[in-house]
């Protein structure tokens, strides 16, 4: 096997351009094999294995940066950079991130995680190579979804006008999650369809040349002027207007043509933008024809596709996707916005059912929201699904353009708490934090799916705005005969004794409802409380209780700092309450990737530690 030869970073540059095929094929299987067991990006990962191949050929790692935008489909890069025994704890806790991570290889130069990305980041290794006096090559990759993304677009405005090269290399697969949509997807559509443009290019030069005398001056002329033969044969061509050279499209299955394209692109002095165009899923038809399902996926059986682990009775975004559909038959008010994600966010049969009142802004979570802003503006009521560690990148616009003007936007806030094998960059444990401490701001974590339901209904006759916190996965169908109806800013007290209170957020009242059990069992009073509304906090409630209890015990999926436990705290600080206050939180730390199970024993929210951590507290 050729992949066997691949050991370390720079071995694949002895691999001959006849076996390039061999090794393409072979490190698909490999791909879908291990994937197959531990879950993973797969449709992304087969999409750039060739791409990945001519990199590793051309440039010298760790010397010359290579830049991952997201970093999803880095996992060939991890292969052929003395990886592919670590695979087998890929994505698992104390294993091999899905990701590029500094701290895992020195040939990954820079952590990612987010999308649109890699531009800014490789940019700024190049001025800082230009002060350091280093001359290696920096490559950045980024994905046309990305490119929906305007940071990407501000890294390009800068890159414009460097002055040393700096390759940007444009993986085209038309997907970035979900189909790609907008302005920037068809315009690279029209490029795609003049991929003919470079042939006809290298016609022209050579027939030109061969005019005696004044042939090599024609050529000269034309590649100077303005209004090149490029501006006629593709229309617009935005980024030569620019001034980032193009060169492309080049098929990203070619090894040896991409091979020859890089090599072109090191020597220009200036940004280059190369332009690849992959197939997302390529080499497994499964991925091929569904790309989507493939892109981030559990366990499955390699020869069907089929996922191997039981599907979850129903999730909580499958509880969204059902209750605001319903909604919408009585309410026209109601819109919905995803950013490139409306299968992940629960919306893609809202899209069909109402498709004049759903809209994909790529990923652009800053202009979706602030595009929410000005769709409530007009009287309509826009729910914005957006995943809690991708929201955080919106958090000016939700200060600025919702809370300000107190508009009633809904952020309907998936994927919040631990996230599992995905890691630090999209564990959901900071909205709490961010949200809570912005004026006019008002938040709900629903303790189960019928509550789930009855915040969307409420948020519906809500007049301000509201984010819903809801976790990944299936949905909880425990203490389903607690109902209470929903009013504002009012918890539920869900089992009333004395003497010590759980008060718990959201996705933590399961848990609690388990930490109670024990402690009743060791002959402990016991009230349960779900908190509900996370902001405001029914600080009644907290006054009520105070006369017969000595111990609060705050529970949520949140880091301490800024969480909702800290409320809690200083609301009795400043009442001067006779109560002690425990605050159970994830401690102040990137929390790395794994089962989610082991990611709460290690953070201090399973059941045994926090029941240990308040028998600690009592005994005090």
């Amino acid at each position: 096997m050729v992949l066997e030869r691949i050991n370390k970073e720079n071995d694949i540059k002895d691999v001959d351009i006849e076996e390039y095929d061999i090794l393409a094929q072979e490190i698909r299987d490999f791909l879908i094999d291990k994937i197959s067991e531990n879950g993973g990006h797969l449709a992304s990962n087969l999409g750039v294995v060739e791409l990945t191949m001519a990199l590793h050929i051309v440039f010298d790692l760790p010397d010359d940066k290579i830049v991952w935008d997201v970093g999803h489909q880095s996992y060939t890069h991890k292969i052929l950079t003395g990886r592919k025994d670590e695979f087998n704890k890929l994505r698992k806790y104390g294993g091999m991130s899905g990701f590029p991570k500094r701290r895992e290889s020195k040939c990954d130069c820079f952590d990612t995680g987010h999308s649109s990305t890699s531009i800014s980041a490789g940019l700024g290794i190049v001025q800082g190579n230009i002060l350091m006096g280093n001359d290696s090559n920096v490559i950045s990759i980024i994905g046309d979804g990305a490119l929906t993304g305007g940071m990407a677009y501000e890294a390009l405005n800068n890159a414009a006008v460097l002055d040393r090269n700096y390759i940007i290399v444009l993986n085209d697969n038309n997907m970035s999650i979900s189909k790609n949509v907008g302005g920037m997807s068809k315009y690279l559509t029209t490029v795609r369809a003049g991929s003919t443009y470079n042939e006809l290019k290298n016609g022209v030069v050579d027939t030109l040349n061969k005019i005696p005398k004044v042939g090599d001056k024609l050529v000269s002329r034309i590649r100077k002027t303005k209004s090149s033969i490029k501006q006629l044969v593709i229309p617009g061509m935005w980024f030569e207007d620019m001034g980032i050279t193009y060169l492309g499209p080049v098929d990203g299955h070619d090894v040896a043509g991409m091979v020859k394209v890089f090599n072109e692109a090191k020597n220009i002095d200036h940004a280059v933008l190369v332009h690849v165009l992959t197939k997302k899923g390529k080499g497994y038809h499964p991925a091929e024809k569904h790309p989507d399902k493939f892109h981030g996926i559990s366990p499955f059986d390699a020869k069907t596709g089929k996922v191997l682990t039981n599907s979850p009775k129903i999730t909580n975004t499958e509880v969204f996707s059902k209750t605001i559909i319903k909604l919408a038959q009585k309410n026209e008010n109601i819109v919905t916005i995803s950013a490139a994600m409306p299968d992940g966010t629960g919306l893609k049969k809202f899209s069909e059912i109402y498709p004049e009142r759903f809209f994909d802004v790529g990923i652009a979570e800053e202009h979706a929201v602030t595009f929410a802003a000005g769709l409530a503006s007009t009287g309509l009521h826009p729910f914005v699904a957006i995943y809690s560690s991708f929201l955080q990148r919106a958090y000016d616009q939700i200060l600025h353009d919702v809370c300000i003007q107190d508009l009633p936007v809904t952020f309907m806030v998936d994927r919040a708490g631990l996230v599992g094998g995905d890691g630090e960059t999209h564990q959901g444990i900071f909205d709490f934090s961010y949200l809570r401490n912005i004026p006019n701001m008002n938040i709900i974590a629903p303790k189960n799916k019928y509550e789930l339901a009855d915040a969307i209904k409420f948020a519906t006759e809500f007049i301000h705005p509201l984010a819903i916190r809801y976790p990944r996965g299936e949905a909880y169908d425990g203490l389903k005969e607690h109902r209470a109806p929903f009013c504002y800013g009012k918890s539920e007290i869900i089992y009333k004794e004395k003497d010590i209170a759980l008060i718990a957020a959201g996705s933590m009242v399961e848990t609690a409802v388990e930490v109670r059990r024990i402690l009743k069992e060791r002959g402990y009073n016991v009230t349960l409380v779900n908190a509900r509304f996370i902001k405001p906090v029914d600080e009644e409630c907290l006054e009520r209780l105070e006369k017969d209890h000595y111990l609060y015990v705050t529970l949520e999926e949140n880091v301490l700092n800024g969480g909702f436990g800290e409320s809690i705290l200083k609301h009795c600080n400043n009442m001067e309450c006779n109560v002690e206050v425990l605050n159970i939180a994830i401690p102040n730390l990137y929390v790395e990737h794994g089962n989610i199970d082991i990611l709460k024993k290690e953070s201090g929210i399973d059941t045994d530690t926090i029941v240990r951590k308040i028998m600690e507290r009592i005994r005090q």
